[in-house]
Parts: C-alpha cells; structure tokens; sequence
C-alpha cells in the first residue's frame, strides 16, 4: 500500500520528517524533493569498486549548470528525511525525464529508519541546463508488513550531504 498525500501529511513529524516541509509540494500519493545546489563528479574516467575513487564538487550558479551526456553527477535532495515504520521510494518527476533527465539511476529504493538527505544519481541524454531549488524527484512511501529492522548502516546514515559510492567498504580495503 503506498500512503496518499493527505496520509503523508497526517504522519508529518510522526513516521514521516521532511524538513523543510512545504504542504503546497503535496501530490496525491508524494511529495516534491527539490535540487541542492551542490553535485559531485568523479575525477578519473575509470571507477574501481574495491576503491574509494576521488571525487570533486561543484556548485550549480544562479543561471544554472550544463550536464553533460555519458556523465554521472551525484547531486542530493535540500530536504533532510527521516522515516520511521514506512519504506521510502524515490522517483524522478516525469516532467524532469521527458527532458532526457534521470534522477536516480538504481538506487530510489530507501530502508526503514533511514535519515538524511538522499543522494541523487543524475544521467542525461543530452545536454541539460539544471537549477538549484528545481522540484526534480518526488518520495514516497509503502506502509511495511511485519516486523522490521531498522536501517543501521554506517555507510549511509546521518549523512549531511552528497554521498560518493561507499561500496568499497564492503571490501575491507582502506581508502
């Protein structure tokens, strides 16, 4: 069961934190994420998973910033989340994909008890011209059956910004 936007508001500040919350971001069954203003690209064309590959960041100015196609950029939500008894989703918003835009190339799934800004993996098709502040994704979230673990991971959790793969952790292998 996915939760309607009238129930995600009634769950606001209970199983449900958005912060900051606008009620005129609503859908009928989501709500609106917007763009930081920050991305982050990987500096070496040839990513390893056993390593902690570098990486730099880049600030999107007022009058906006090109994607290049072929590239991976790795932006985040302005919005902090928390969710409690509920699984959280994430999708691009079908405006911003008729544009050749995707948002999150695998990973909308998010866990149980997850908290923090949501790290998003942008693709383009061609050349985009992207801003701060865009309402680029939407979250939402199924009701969970059963009892359930919350997210505890330390790779992911209580992040206070954009995310670069951390998967070279589950190799032991020191960045």
């Amino acid at each position: 069961m996915i939760l309607s936007g009238r129930e995600i508001d009634a769950r606001m500040g209970q199983d449900i934190v958005i912060r900051p919350y606008d009620k005129s971001r609503l859908n009928p069954n989501s709500y609106n994420l917007e763009l930081h203003d920050e991305l982050l690209i990987y500096t070496e064309n040839q990513l390893d998973m056993k390593k902690n590959n570098p990486w730099t960041t880049l600030t999107i100015p007022p009058d906006g910033f090109v994607l290049e196609p072929n590239r991976l950029y790795l932006g985040r939500t302005r919005e902090y989340t928390e969710t409690r008894n509920l699984v959280p989703m994430l999708e691009g918003r079908s405006s911003v994909g008729r544009l050749g835009l995707f948002v999150h190339v695998t990973a909308g799934f998010g866990d149980v008890g997850f908290r923090g800004f949501w790290t998003l993996e942008m693709f383009s098709v061609q050349p985009i011209r992207i801003y701060a502040g865009v309402q680029i994704c939407q979250i939402y979230y199924h009701a969970l059956q059963g009892e359930s673990d919350a997210y505890a991971s330390g790779k992911y959790q209580d992040n206070q910004g954009i995310q670069p793969s951390l998967l070279y952790r589950d190799y032991n292998v020191q960045a």
